[in-house]
């Protein structure tokens, strides 16, 4: 009872606007394992203090650029070796060939994914590269950029650990982008662990990007992957590591929490799932220690659930595609943007599209790339209602 009260007067605390630290939310999360709703219930609160009662989404495409990747991670699909009939390696007609479709479907979001500097390990990516006429991956990415903004789309792009330099080249054209941190824990890079032939996921790498990316005012989505291996008091001490990153820069505009799901065919393809309760523990946690912070779960990896995350605190559902599948996780199929509309109201919030860049990121993102938005763009920052649905 003496813990539970303790619980309580820490979580009141949040509610007056006070920051916690690593330690309480550690007794938290402690307490919450047997008795969640106090800190459910707050996560809520937050939510609709700094949130109202407004979900969001993205409605994108997802294009797959090149998914040969020099890292190998336990659990990972996405990457293809040369010559497997999955591998992707999108020319500049394919590029706009798609983007011409999402136009079509009223997408605003180009996702642009590849694997991690794919040219670095493969000679059929070296070749493929000066075949298109680019000596690198990240130059290729500004390229395919410039097509979809040409096409209407607003670029959003995730390809691992860019320099700096790599950073303020893809700024001109991409209103924002994105790095999982994943966990800042050097543990899970060791021998025997989910990232050990992962060396991009070393923690100091991941967060030196955040870093750069900050200084060139790029607004970030960032997040963690949740199930992986990781202790409680690692993923917390991974969620204090992000919100110091935006503390001082004041970039990160998403945090995403992803669940983790076994793939068979893949080393950690035995492991479970990552349990629902202890998920929506770290989701209502992460609302407690950034109550301001827009928090994200992918609807597809919580098929049978994912609108009882409301009650936990997230405000996004992420990018949903009406068009290209998860290439990330393919077994997982989107959920039709109008289920995902009926659900939020459902649950008693309103569903709103946005841009890749959220409204209060809006700032950050060169007057071009504004005025491009700005035509489809409602008073409050978001996509016009009449646009996406």
């Amino acid at each position: 009872m003496n813990n539970l009260v303790f619980d309580c007067e820490l979580l009141n605390h949040v509610i007056d606007g006070k920051e916690i630290t690593k330690a309480d939310a550690s007794e938290i999360f402690e307490i919450a394992k047997n008795e969640p709703a106090e800190l459910f219930s707050t996560a809520t609160r937050l939510r609709n203090t700094h949130k109202q009662r407004t979900a969001t989404f993205s409605k994108k495409s997802f294009f797959n650029l090149v998914n040969l990747c020099r890292d190998t991670c336990d659990y990972c699909t996405y990457k293809s070796e040369p010559n497997q009939q999955k591998t992707s390696m999108m020319s500049k007609e394919n590029v706009r060939d798609l983007a011409k479709l999402a136009k079509k479907y009223r997408c605003t979001e180009a996702l642009f994914v590849t694997g991690e500097r794919p040219e670095q390990k493969y000679q059929e990516a070296r070749e493929w590269l000066k075949e298109n006429g680019f000596s690198s991956t990240a130059e290729y990415l500004a390229h395919a950029s410039e097509i979809a903004l040409s096409e209407g789309l607003f670029p959003h792009t995730n390809a691992g650990n860019l320099t700096k330099s790599e950073i303020n080249d893809l700024k001109r054209t991409n209103v924002s982008m994105g790095l999982m941190l994943e966990n800042s824990s050097d543990r899970l890079t060791k021998e025997n662990m989910p990232h050990h032939l992962a060396p991009s996921k070393n923690p100091r790498a991941r967060i030196q990007v955040l870093e750069n990316a900050g200084d060139l005012k790029m607004p970030m989505t960032t997040g963690l992957l949740v199930g992986i291996g990781e202790t409680p008091n690692e993923i917390i001490d991974s969620i204090f590591e992000i919100k110091k990153l935006h503390q001082r820069y004041g970039h990160i505009q998403e945090v995403i929490l992803q669940n983790f799901q076994p793939k068979h065919d893949t080393k950690m393809g035995d492991f479970a799932s990552a349990e629902e309760n202890y998920f929506k523990i770290i989701v209502a946690l992460t609302r407690v220690i950034m109550p301001q912070m827009n928090i994200q779960i992918p609807p597809n990896l919580s098929p049978n659930s994912y609108q009882s995350f409301l009650q936990v605190g997230i405000n996004d559902w992420g990018g949903i595609s009406p068009l290209t599948p998860d290439y990330v996780n393919p077994e997982f199929s989107w959920p039709k943007i109008k289920y995902v509309a009926e659900n939020t109201e459902n649950a008693g919030y309103e569903l709103k599209a946005r841009f890749p860049v959220y409204p209060e990121f809006m700032h950050m993102v060169n007057s071009d790339l504004h005025d491009k938005m700005s035509e489809i763009m409602d008073e409050d920052g978001w996509v016009r209602e009449a646009y996406w649905k």
